[in-house]
């Protein structure tokens, strides 16, 4: 399926854990209170422990998120970012205003380590300060979102990663490079 310029392949997980897969998708910063009302009436939204649904960061994120649980627990996000282009629209928001894929989140046992070979690989760079737990590598279109693997989904803290048959193609970075990680069962590579 599309969504916006970034293109979703499903398949079935054929017995392989299908929880804990974590995706973002791109909405434009000034239509999130539309796409928060279109969100609401779909799917009830992921709390943290205070009851927060709504979740806006600063710094070098800039943005605003949503969390809401798909099919077979996959935590999956809303998310506008001020640094991307408004949009001209306005009343009530649709799901082909959904501008691209924006996160994809990768499990690791050792994130410093991953995120080296993601910098290696694909001279990916941490959109924020990264820690031993997390590293967002990218930027505001796309981001390979790596993550402990004991470290359990935000918001909700339910549910661990996962990324079993994850795989991922990038676009605009160095040109054919591979990145596996067998035990996780995720695979990146770049066009």
């Amino acid at each position: 399926m599309r969504i916006g310029w970034s293109t979703l392949h499903l398949t079935a997980a054929h017995g392989a854990q299908a929880g804990g897969v974590h995706l973002a998708f791109n909405v434009p910063d000034n239509r999130f209170p539309a796409a928060e009302a279109w969100l609401r009436a779909r799917a009830p939204l992921q709390q943290d422990s205070d009851g927060r649904t709504y979740f806006a960061l600063e710094s070098s994120w800039q943005s605003q998120s949503l969390y809401f649980t798909g099919p077979d627990e996959l935590v999956l996000e809303l998310i506008g970012r001020r640094r991307l282009p408004a949009s001209s629209r306005e009343g009530d928001f649709h799901g082909s205003e959904l501008t691209c894929l924006s996160e994809v989140g990768l499990p690791s046992t050792d994130v410093p380590a991953t995120q080296a070979a993601v910098e290696a690989c694909f001279g990916l760079q941490p959109l924020s300060a990264p820690s031993p737990q997390f590293a967002p590598m990218g930027d505001d279109e796309g981001l390979l979102i790596l993550v402990d693997a004991a470290r359990r989904w935000f918001p909700e803290g339910r549910v661990l990663p996962a990324a079993a048959g994850v795989r991922v193609r990038l676009g605009n970075v160095a040109t054919g490079a591979v990145l596996d990680a067998p035990a996780q069962g995720w695979h990146v590579t770049s066009r």
